[in-house]
């Protein structure tokens, strides 16, 4: 059932049983799942638009380059055109199940902070007023935290430097000598499309890639998940599921090793006023530095409630954080690949649902 916002809580906020922060993947699946198990809740995006983090994609990542995209539970997608750009592709299918699921998403909502509220409830603030649930289910992935790392020289360079998240597509770098930093699927992306229009590229990475030739069965998946899982049991920051499963070797990666595209570098040491410097005293000339280094878990808004570990990061068994049995995160860890979060919207769900039969089971009738 949907809250109009109509109850209000002592704690001053609209009063709602579950709060979900985020409607791309993870979100949206975990709405659905709520919503069939008719569980009052509220989603809350600060997007301006459905399409979760696929919105803000480059224009030159069509939907026939996207690596594993799976459907939401319910509703397929079908008939999608592969040269479309997948910030189109997957923005419309996203609004069409918002629309065909009644899942009423307010954005753009940005959630500044979660809190302890009273009575045992959370105080969730946003930019749009203050809910007070009783459970919430973080689903606010990692595109808005860029991880950008530091070398010495770096505010030296005088050109441009930029990030994977605001990659603009290949044209703006015709002519120019580009260093793309990173070792994962989208300095892979960026390097082969780069290199046809621009002047010269230089890649470099801190480890040696690592290529993926042949199949990727379920066996594989389940294993490369389950080393992603240890280190968020142990309250490690967690690492993405294509970190641990390697670059996989298709006609396009062949093609880009053959021709020397993709001829690695170890990175450097630092960076200079014209480019970069290696300690055996080489030198690369550039006109741009892009840096493919990753994203972090966007989770800061969670921060007053204390969550994290001394390793880092948010210790997690199954969705539940171990800290605080209210909060979920999914899309994070194991289940930041698009069929992990999924899977842990439906697990998510079914776990908030047992914890609020319990908590009404305990409450005492007056």
């Amino acid at each position: 059932m949907w809250n109009t916002g109509a109850d209000a809580d002592a704690d001053g906020g609209v009063a709602v049983d579950v709060v979900v922060v985020g409607a791309g993947q993870a979100g949206l699946s975990s709405a659905y799942h709520l919503t069939r198990a008719g569980l009052d809740h509220v989603v809350l995006d600060h997007a301006p638009r459905p399409g979760g983090a696929w919105q803000f994609r480059w224009p030159s990542l069509t939907y026939g380059k996207v690596h594993g995209m799976h459907a939401l539970p319910g509703m397929e997608l079908t008939g999608a055109d592969p040269l479309r750009p997948s910030s189109e592709v997957v923005g419309e299918y996203f609004a069409a199940y918002e629309d065909r699921f009644g899942l009423r998403v307010r954005r753009p909502v940005d959630v500044s902070a979660v809190r302890e509220g009273d009575g045992g409830r959370l105080r969730v603030e946003t930019s749009a007023g203050v809910w007070s649930a009783r459970a919430l289910i973080n689903a606010t992935g990692t595109w808005d935290r860029p991880f950008w790392p530091r070398y010495p020289g770096q505010e030296a360079f005088r050109d441009r430097q930029l990030h994977t998240a605001d990659y603009p597509g290949p044209r703006e770098f015709a002519g120019a000598r580009v260093i793309v930093v990173g070792g994962g699927t989208s300095a892979v992306q960026h390097l082969l499309e780069i290199a046809e229009v621009a002047a010269e590229t230089t890649w470099v990475t801190r480890r040696p890639p690592v290529f993926r030739d042949g199949g990727f069965g379920e066996a594989e998946g389940r294993a490369a998940v389950a080393l992603v899982d240890d280190r968020v049991r142990r309250g490690l920051p967690p690492q993405s599921v294509v970190s641990v499963t390697g670059l996989p070797l298709n006609e396009a990666v062949r093609a880009g090793l053959a021709s020397g595209v993709l001829a690695r570098r170890p990175v450097f040491d630092r960076i200079t006023a014209t480019g970069a410097a290696w300690a055996d005293g080489s030198r690369v000339d550039a006109d741009v530095i892009l840096w493919a280094t990753g994203f972090r878990a966007a989770v800061d808004h969670l921060a007053p409630l204390r969550l994290r570990e001394p390793g880092g990061g948010i210790r997690v068994e199954g969705t539940r954080a171990v800290r605080d049995e209210r909060i979920h995160l999914v899309g994070y860890g194991p289940s930041a690949s698009t069929i992990g979060a999924n899977r842990a919207g439906g697990a998510a769900a079914r776990q908030v649902r047992r914890l609020l039969t319990r908590e009404r089971t305990a409450t005492p009738v007056p």
